[in-house]
């Protein structure tokens, strides 16, 4: 005997068809909006800048109608389409000041073409406007037909002329700032060919006297000469690298410049002291690459040996700032009877590389205290690294 069943009916999911619904409304807005937003990263800057500047330009202007005209529709209506009129003219009149006035400088005759053209461009604007007027049958209450001419035709030339001053003053600051890059590049350029010939022309003497230094040590103490022929592979990659590396970490530029003493200390063994401090959180700052190797290589070789030269690193940072301190036993005077070596060109370097790398954000001093010589810097922010 067969049970009866009851006949189930499903039916579609009501809300089924205002879900598809809204998906394929979202969709369709994600293209409009990428098709837009890839419209607009497609202009220009100078026609992104017209479309922002009239298109709040429109919203005063919609105001001061409504107030003429005293109806909102007349006014948004006169508005909607003056406004692109008033983006094109004035996409005209750049080409014009693009092609007549090649200087940016505001003299007798650029003011002429200026107020030339503002005049011709608020004249058409009039006539736009005075023939919407008389084909839409609007007119303004209370003003004569004359002010309806005169007084929109001195608003836009004030409008236009504006506007072309402010294109100038735009123009004459974008012409300085290039002006300034092309400079800067050019500086940069000559510095770092000057920075590669100065790493790639190391000290003849100091590597002779390094390689000679490991020669002797081979015979009886394999081991020092080992660490000495380290330190100065280590030395020569720092160096070397430093070309292609303009901004390194103050660790990495601590290991170049602990290498370099390593050497020197292999060479002139108990007559050499160096006491290197770095803070940890300076050890992390970063700081233009080979920017105190000639400080130290100055301390190393101008510093007083009679007895012992001690050479001091130290560098801390405290906030935003990087103070670094080099000091050695020595005097800045030149010594009686001594032929001293320049090293101009090394300071010389140094506060080159400072003013590209902390551009009015550096000081460095080179001074005496007692008996020892110190050179300070003090570095305040990230180094440029735009070379």
């Amino acid at each position: 005997m067969r049970a009866n069943r009851p006949y189930l009916h499903t039916a579609p999911h009501p809300t089924s068809g205002s879900s598809g619904n809204t998906v394929l409304r979202a969709n369709v807005l994600s293209v409009v909006a990428g098709a837009i937003e890839a419209r607009w990263a497609s202009l220009s800057v100078f026609w992104q800048a017209q479309i922002v500047g009239w298109g709040a330009f429109g919203i005063l202007d919609l105001v001061n109608r409504r107030l003429a005209y005293g109806d909102f529709v007349v006014a948004l209506t006169l508005t909607l389409l003056i406004t692109p009129c008033l983006a094109v003219l004035t996409g005209g009149v750049r080409a014009v000041y693009a092609a007549r006035a090649r200087d940016n400088r505001l003299g007798l005759r650029t003011l002429v073409l200026i107020a030339g053209l503002s005049l011709t461009s608020a004249a058409v604007t009039v006539l736009i406007l005075f023939t919407l007027r008389q084909i839409l049958g609007w007119s303004i209450p209370r003003w004569s037909p004359l002010e309806e001419i005169a007084i929109p035709l001195i608003y836009y030339f004030l409008v236009f002329s504006g506007w072309s001053l402010f294109y100038f003053w735009i123009r004459t600051d974008m012409a300085e700032q290039a002006e300034r890059r092309h400079a800067l590049r050019a500086e940069a350029e000559a510095l770092r060919a000057e920075l590669e010939e100065l790493r790639l022309q190391l000290d003849p003497h100091f590597l002779f006297n390094a390689l000679n230094g490991v020669a002797e040590e081979i015979p009886e103490r394999p081991a020092a000469a080992l660490a000495m022929l380290r330190d100065l592979t280590t030395y020569l990659r720092h160096s070397l690298d430093g070309i292609n590396q303009t901004v390194v970490t103050v660790e990495v530029e601590v290991m170049g410049l602990t290498a370099y003493l390593g050497v020197q200390k292999a060479r002139f063994g108990e007559q050499l002291r160096t006491t290197i401090s770095v803070t940890a959180e300076a050890a992390q700052r970063r700081i233009a690459s080979f920017l105190l190797q000639p400080l130290v290589e100055n301390a190393v070789q101008h510093g007083r040996r009679e007895r012992v030269l001690v050479v001091r690193i130290d560098i801390r940072a405290e906030g935003e700032t990087l103070r670094v301190e080099i000091e050695n036993t020595g005097t800045l005077q030149e010594r009686s009877g001594a032929r001293r070596r320049r090293p101009g060109l090394g300071v010389e370097n140094v506060r080159r590389r400072l003013a590209l790398h902390y551009p009015e954000r550096h000081k460095f001093t080179l001074g005496s205290r007692g008996d020892t010589v110190i050179a300070a810097l003090v570095l305040v922010g990230e180094p440029c690294s735009g070379f």
